[in-house]
């Protein structure tokens, strides 16, 4: 298991570079800047090359044990925020990523929510979020509802309606619920509100597996 204190260091380290990211997107900067830069994310980047790789497989057999009670971490099964999230490094909507989306995750009892705000590096047309941000986050959220639904499974489709362009810096809601069930297939629905505003809806098809495929 992760050290705490390592994975709270490591989510700060992601968010200071995510800053970066869209400060460096959103600004116009001489080309003094642009090269120091270039140079100090190039050396930190060789500093960092050479640590051991981290095993991602081990990580996700310890998230698939804590989220359905196997192994040595069985128990009660994983229905909110852990003590800290085992794959935090998740390409979406992960808090260790400095690739990501930061998403705030809650748990009702029948759905999940998410807040996020859109910032600079993730604009498509002026003002607007780019569309493929907007339905990774859509896959991303309805992930979660695998921990209602008690079973693994993966993504088989996912559907996203745009009713309005998603609107920059501010924040967004995103819901997530179980609709149905049939043999093998979950069939998830979400959607996008602004406010009371809805900007987008997302149908979602997931196909279980059996956890023990992991651990």
């Amino acid at each position: 298991m992760t050290d705490p204190s390592v994975h709270e260091a490591r989510v700060a380290a992601a968010a200071a570079i995510r800053r970066l990211s869209h400060a460096m997107v959103s600004r116009d900067l001489d080309r003094d800047m642009l090269e120091r830069l270039r140079a100090e994310a190039d050396a930190l980047a060789a500093a960092i090359e050479p640590a051991p790789r981290r095993d991602r497989q081990a990580m996700l057999t310890e998230h698939v044990e804590r989220m359905f009670g196997m192994g040595e971490t069985e128990g009660e099964p994983e229905t909110g925020h852990a003590a800290f999230d085992v794959m935090a490094d998740r390409a979406i909507g992960g808090p260790a990523n400095p690739m990501g989306v930061h998403v705030e995750v809650e748990f009702t009892e029948d759905e999940v929510v998410g807040v996020t705000t859109l910032l600079p590096a993730y604009e498509g047309g002026p003002g607007r979020a780019h569309g493929g941000m907007v339905a990774a986050i859509f896959d991303d959220i309805t992930g979660y509802v695998l921990r209602i639904a008690q079973t693994a499974a993966f993504t088989g489709t996912l559907t996203v309606r745009y009713h309005k362009p998603t609107p920059m810096e501010r924040p967004l809601t995103f819901r997530a619920r179980l609709v149905g069930r049939e043999d093998r297939r979950l069939f998830i629905t979400a959607d996008c509100h602004d406010g009371d505003t809805l900007i987008s809806s997302c149908e979602a098809t997931y196909i279980t597996i059996d956890p023990k495929i992991f651990a």
